[in-house]
């Protein structure tokens, strides 16, 4: 039987005034788990929202919450996101300098490890570090904006 296909909805589509009606929103929609989007305008050219969002959000629902970092070095908030209640951890691996360590640095916070693939990306970079990636988002878009066209 082929794995079950989740719906993960980006909170970069809420409504941020009243992000506690779209999550249930999307909840009763019947979404499996939450799309967090983390931006630092130097990674992508946004900035989004961080750690004290998550902390926010995180007594509204049981839902895993992926923490998508679009950060230059991501593992040096890990921990903050563990903490804050971030389930999986997705980075770039354009983003890292040592991506093996910042896997290994989202597991010993205790989150699920992900790494996310630009287009033009080659699927080979994943090769090294296959043992320590629990899943891969394959982005059909640049990273750094919302609602594009792809």
């Amino acid at each position: 039987m082929p794995p079950k296909i989740k719906i993960s909805p980006s909170l970069l589509a809420a409504d941020f005034a009243n992000l506690g009606e779209s999550i249930r929103a999307v909840e009763s929609a019947g979404a499996d788990e939450l799309h967090f989007d983390v931006m630092d305008g130097s990674f992508v050219p946004n900035i989004t929202i961080g750690v004290p969002v998550l902390e926010a959000i995180r007594p509204i629902t049981k839902l895993p919450i992926d923490v998508h970092m679009m950060v230059v070095e991501p593992a040096r908030f890990a921990q903050q996101f563990a903490d804050a209640g971030a389930d999986i951890f997705t980075i770039h691996s354009e983003a890292c300098d040592d991506l093996e360590t910042s896997l290994g640095d989202a597991r010993i916070a205790g989150m699920t490890a992900a790494v996310s693939l630009k287009p033009d990306t080659p699927v080979s970079v994943l090769q090294p570090v296959l043992p320590l990636i629990d899943r891969v988002l394959v982005m059909t878009v640049e990273p750094g904006f919302g609602g594009q066209s792809f």
